[in-house]
């Protein structure tokens, strides 16, 4: 075996621990989305070692198996379903996928607020007050009564969601600190 691909290998493993450490609180693991970016191995296959991303519709590409949907999914799932359609070619086939990046797993601030743009949630429970407070605030114009959480639904439409944010801050209204879910968009008048 290569030095390269030993050096990739004990990543692979390092970075597998330290996503197995940094799982939720609750023991939930981490399903990906879009633009999420994974390590794929195939032990004793060192042309099955590769880093892909999780494309736009929710799927990856992996040589000899082609497209996998894997978005929604955690890494053992993932795992699985690579071994699944390996079989074919490799009966006994041990996969492993690490996550090696959250990129997807983001919303979007915009508007009156000092660094505007987007923010990685990397907590299962990130609040609206939260992701704020990672761009920087809002600047002194914003009406932070007004926020509102852009939310896309199942059914290819929109939903907005009020965050009371200057009475949040009081301590009331404390019901509109949103739960952010990937891919929501805070707008800030």
């Amino acid at each position: 075996m290569s030095l390269l691909r030993s050096v990739a290998l004990l990543w692979a493993l390092v970075l597998m621990v330290c996503t197995s450490v940094g799982a939720h609180a609750d023991n939930t693991p981490y399903t990906l989305h879009s633009g999420d970016t994974l390590l794929v191995a195939v032990w004793r296959e060192e042309a099955l070692l590769k880093e892909v991303r999780v494309l736009p519709d929710g799927s990856i590409t992996f040589p000899l198996v082609g497209r996998v949907e894997v978005a929604g999914l955690g890494s053992e799932e993932v795992e699985r379903r690579i071994a699944d359609k390996l079989k074919p070619f490799i009966p006994d086939a041990v996969v492993s996928v690490v996550i090696t990046g959250i990129e997807g797993n983001r919303v979007y601030v915009i508007g009156k607020v000092l660094k505007p743009g987007p923010v990685v949630l990397n907590a299962p429970d990130t609040t609206v007050l939260q992701a704020l407070s990672q761009v920087g605030g809002l600047d002194r114009f914003a009406d932070g009564n007004a926020v509102k959480v852009l939310r896309a639904t199942p059914q290819n439409g929109f939903q907005l969601l009020p965050v009371r944010l200057n009475d949040l801050l009081k301590g009331s209204e404390l019901s509109t600190n949103v739960m952010l879910q990937p891919g929501d968009t805070i707008l800030v008048p």
